[in-house]
């Protein structure tokens, strides 16, 4: 009895993490980097000047790395879509985890041989 309330339990847990991510909005795989460029002056000349920020977006396609510039306001998109796609990697391990718990208390695994003395 106690088993079947566990399952439950669990099973529950599984629905609402599907529900979680159904909720989730866009997603986008990868990193927005904040850059700043530092121009020295020669010496004695004047002050150092910074031009900036930069904004870049960087992801891995067919294995190789693509960066792509972008604007302040495309940075703030393009990052919470990032932060998305990293709530949706937890809730996916977190499904799986819990899918191979209900698994293996569900089914029936192969019985095993006895050993001869």
């Amino acid at each position: 009895m106690k088993k079947d309330k566990a399952i439950e339990a669990m099973r529950r847990r599984y629905k609402r993490l599907t529900a979680k991510l159904a909720k989730m909005g866009l997603i986008l795989q990868g990193s927005i980097t904040e850059r700043v460029i530092l121009q020295r002056p020669a010496r004695g000349e004047g002050k150092e000047k910074a031009y900036g920020p930069y904004y870049q977006w960087t992801w891995k396609r067919q294995g190789k790395t693509v960066t792509v510039n972008l604007t302040a306001s495309q940075a703030r998109e393009f990052s919470r879509a990032i932060k998305n796609h990293r709530k949706m990697e937890e809730i996916n391990r977190q499904m799986r985890e819990l899918s191979l718990e209900i698994l293996e208390a569900t089914t029936k695994g192969v019985t095993k041989r006895k050993r001869k003395p």
